[in-house]
């Protein structure tokens, strides 16, 4: 057998990659658990059904992972966010997730998360030179 590495993105390849992972961690993780993934999207529409915002993540076994959260600059500050965040642990806590891990820049929204109940369990220095990376999760078994 010859192998190459391709350089190509190639969706079928990204499938493949994502499909071998995904049965690799079901092998390790308990069986009440197996299957359990689901994309979740929440997102702020105008009544002509333009975005202004939104949150895209999923339910990963026994927790909920926010992927992107992101609301225009015209409407921050008018409460979407803490109304997006609320619902999105509500989705979590009927899904019987455990936790929510999410992550944020220095310059995006660490305060907002942390005065909403995420804590802080990593972080990474130098993120575009002058920015921290950071990692967050809420406990949801006392909501």
């Amino acid at each position: 057998m010859n192998l190459v590495i391709s350089k190509e993105l190639d969706k079928n390849a990204k499938q493949y990659i994502n499909d071998g992972l995904f049965k690799f961690n079901l092998m390790h993780f308990p069986k009440d658990l197996g299957g359990r993934y689901e994309d979740i999207g929440l997102f702020i529409k105008d009544e002509n059904g333009n975005v202004h915002g939104g949150i895209t993540a999923a339910i990963c076994w026994n927790w909920l992972e926010v992927y992107m959260f992101y609301l225009d600059e015209e409407i921050r500050k008018m409460g979407y966010g803490t109304k997006l965040l609320r619902e999105i642990e509500t989705i979590a806590i009927e899904k019987q997730c455990d936790f929510i891990k999410l992550d944020t820049l220095s310059f995006q929204a660490l305060g907002f998360y942390e005065k909403n109940g995420y804590q802080v369990f990593g972080t990474i220095d130098n993120v575009g030179r002058d920015f921290k990376h950071y990692y967050l999760k809420k406990d949801l078994k006392n909501c």
